[in-house]
C-alpha cells in the first residue's frame, strides 16, 4: 500500500512539472513562440518587446522551443536571448 501511494504521489508531481525559461529579448517586437515539452504542445510562449523577463513552461524536460524557423532544445531551466527575430542559448 505505502507503494501505490509513493508511485501516486510522484505520477501526480512529474504532471505538474516545469521548467522556466529567463530571456533577453533585444527587438522592439514581440513573438509568440511554440513549446513542445515531453510531446504536450504549449502554444503560444510569449516574449515581451525589449524586455528581460522570465516565462514558465508546463511539462518536463526535454522542451524544445521554436521561433522563426528555429528550434532549440533545453533540459531544463534556461537562458536565452532574442535578437533580429532569432532565438539562441546565453
Amino acid at each position: 500500500m505505502k507503494r501505490f501511494v509513493f508511485l501516486a504521489v510522484l505520477a501526480s508531481t512529474s504532471a505538474f512539472a516545469s521548467m522556466t525559461l529567463r530571456y533577453e529579448n533585444k527587438d522592439s517586437k514581440a513573438y509568440a513562440a511554440e513549446a513542445i515539452c515531453s510531446g504536450s504542445k504549449q502554444d503560444p510562449v510569449k516574449f515581451s518587446a525589449s524586455t528581460t523577463s522570465s516565462v514558465s513552461i508546463q511539462g518536463s524536460t526535454p522542451c524544445k522551443v521554436t521561433l522563426g524557423g528555429q528550434t532549440i532544445t533545453f533540459d531544463g531551466d534556461a537562458n536565452i536571448v532574442i535578437k533580429d527575430g532569432k532565438i539562441a542559448k546565453k
